[in-house]
Order: structure tokens, then sequence, then C-alpha cells
């Protein structure tokens, strides 16, 4: 919401600086059409921001408008025609087996918060959860014995996801203390993950310790839960695994937005090629 204020108001200030050079009380939404929403991501590229951003913006007018031709302030959405700005199609980096080594190990210890720390960082590897998701999960939706885990993903799908041994133990080892941190009065909810006051974990606070255990790891910066959700995806990969399969698992609606990861795939068979024929290392 911040965001889609901020990207608002510098609209406006662009219609009344640069585009109609008029006092922001005079500008009407009458006055807008495509050619300004074109000028004004062009004014964004200008200044240095990226595509991503950009999408954010027009996503922010196309709503804004979207409301005013509902209101009967406009008859048209001037936004509507214009192009997403095209995005590079590329991944978050992913850790690779040492990094996911240093990471978890960063969070071992045997206070309360150390065991729930490391039953966050092994699940999110196991599973490739999305925080959301994550931090949205009940002790019922659980199956420690099976090791599986039952979760509401995006547009309301539900799906099933398997996790590993190390995953079930240290949920173990935080169930064991989950009590002891567990505010009473919050009634009959069981949320898995719980702050300090023994209240639901917050997706941004999951974040906030990830950032302390990648310090703590001495890891790179730009490490975050997602990343451990690309690196989940990128390591079944490199395994074997089909992407079909690893689409049900990251609970993706598309097959499209699985397939981001097939030039990883690709790399990594032009590097055994490389490596394996002897037509092959002539030509490097």
């Amino acid at each position: 919401m911040r965001a889609y204020k901020r990207d608002l108001e510098r609209f406006l200030q662009f219609l009344t600086v640069d585009f109609l050079n008029e006092e922001l009380s005079a500008v009407r939404p009458q006055a807008v059409d495509a050619l300004a929403v074109r000028s004004f991501l062009a004014s964004q590229a200008r200044a240095g921001l990226g595509p991503q951003s950009q999408a954010r913006s027009l996503s922010a007018l196309r709503s804004l408008f979207r409301f005013a031709c509902r209101e009967g302030t406009l008859v048209r959405n001037p936004a509507e025609g214009v192009r997403t700005p095209k995005q590079a199609k590329s991944l978050p980096r992913h850790l690779r087996p040492g990094e996911v080594e240093n990471l978890l190990e960063a969070a071992e210890g045997d206070e309360p918060l150390a065991r729930r720390d490391s039953a966050i960082l092994e699940l999110l590897y196991a599973s490739g959860l999305r925080v959301s998701e994550l931090s949205g999960l009940d002790w019922p939706d659980l199956n420690l014995e099976a090791r599986t885990l039952r979760v509401m993903g995006k547009g309301g799908k539900e799906r099933m996801v398997p996790f590993g041994k190390p995953a079930a133990e240290a949920l173990a080892r935080w169930l064991q203390v989950w009590e002891e941190v567990r505010d009473p009065s919050r009634g009959p909810s069981e949320p898995v993950f719980l702050n300090y006051r023994g209240t639901r974990l917050s997706a941004r606070s999951v974040r906030r310790i990830i950032d302390r255990y990648v310090e703590k790891a001495a890891l790179a910066a730009g490490v975050h839960p997602h990343t451990l959700r690309h690196t989940f995806a990128t390591h079944l990969l490199e395994g074997g695994a089909d992407l079909r399969t690893i689409q049900e698992l990251l609970g993706h609606s598309s097959l499209s937005t699985t397939q981001r990861y097939t030039h990883l795939e690709l790399e990594r068979l032009l590097q055994v090629y490389r490596e394996s024929h002897p037509r092959a290392k002539g030509e490097q």
C-alpha cells in the first residue's frame, strides 16, 4: 500500500510539474490519457527506475483508473492499453550446498526461539514454501510422522508438500518447547511458528530472522526467504526432478512460471557436455 501510494504521488507530481504544468487543484482525471501514462513511465526510466518498479507503477495507475471507471468518473481506463515494461527473465541467486549447510547450522541452539528458527530454516529449504504459507501454518496442517504438510497457496489452492527427516526433527524439537512460548490467552489457535510474545509469527518477522542468520553465516547479501524457495526448486531440478513435479510442489498454477528454472538445467547440461565430450574441449 505504501508503494502504491508513492507511485500515485509521483504520477501526480509528474502531471502537475512536467506534463500538464497545472496546479494540483486544477488537474482532472479526464485530462489523463495513454500518452500521459506512457510519458510517466518514460520519465521513471530516465530517473533510473527499473522495469519492475515501472510495472508496479503502471499496476497502481490501472487500479486507480479502474476504480474511477466503476465510480463513473471516467468512461475508459487510460492505463489499460499501455504495455507493461518488459521484465528481465532472471532468477534470484540460489544457495549452493555448502552455503545451505552454513545457514542451517547458524541457527543451532537449545533455547526455545533458537529451536523455532532452526525449524523455520529447515522447513523453508525442505518444502519450498512461500514465507506467507509458512507463517500461516497451524500444527493440524502438519503430519510429522508422515513428513507431509497441507498448505493453502495462492488463489486458495490447497496442496500437500513432503519434507525430509532433518526438517521433521527440527519441528519436533520446537514442538517440545512450543507450549512454553505460546500465549494461552489466544484461545485454541495453534500456529506453528510463534513470536516472543507467543502469537503467530508474521512474514516480516521471518524475513528479519533470516537476515540475522545470513549475517551470522557470513553469506552474501541478497539472501531472503524466497532465496530458499529458489534453492529448493534448483536443487530438485539438478537432482533430476521433472518440471511438473516441481510445479506441484511450489504451487505454481502455470507451468510457464516453473519453466524459469529450465535455463539452470541447460547451463548444467552444457557444463557436463563441455567437460565430457572429446570435441567440446577444443571449442572452449
